[in-house]
């Protein structure tokens, strides 16, 4: 399981790196602010980045993500473990869900939500329901 914890960590430690570059507003990897917001965010007519602020709280989020894997055994740390396998599963659910896709019809959010996004999300939540259930053990 050390390696799963570890795979799960590294794609986090990088989903969040990206996160901090468009926080510190550095518009990569499409270098213009209104066609990243429609690739990232796409809500209808965006045409900027969020702040800095909701980003760099992602960021924190996402990093903290990356860091429950390591803490040590105790009950708390299952349930972290379980409510990140939940939220993953849940924003993965949302790719496909009409609100939401009536929420974000923005291309090419809309198509990258489907293709890239959920699925990744549906693999991040199955590897983290799968170290709850080591951690239940």
């Amino acid at each position: 399981m050390t390696i799963l914890a570890f795979g799960l960590s590294c794609i986090l430690v990088v989903i969040a790196a990206i996160h901090l570059l468009w926080a510190l507003g550095y518009w990569w990897p499409l270098h213009d602010k209104a066609r990243l917001a429609r690739a990232v965010v796409g809500t209808k007519g965006i045409e900027s980045m969020p702040g800095a602020v909701p980003t760099s709280l992602v960021t924190v989020a996402l990093l903290f993500a990356a860091a429950w894997p390591w803490f040590p055994e105790s009950g708390l740390r299952s349930a972290g473990l379980l409510l990140l396998a939940l939220v993953f599963q849940a924003r993965a659910l949302a790719a496909y869900a009409p609100p939401w896709k009536r929420m974000s019809p923005e291309q090419p959010f809309r198509r990258l939500d489907e293709t890239l996004y959920g699925p990744l999300c549906i693999v991040l939540g199955l590897g983290f329901m799968l170290l709850f259930g080591v951690s239940l053990t």
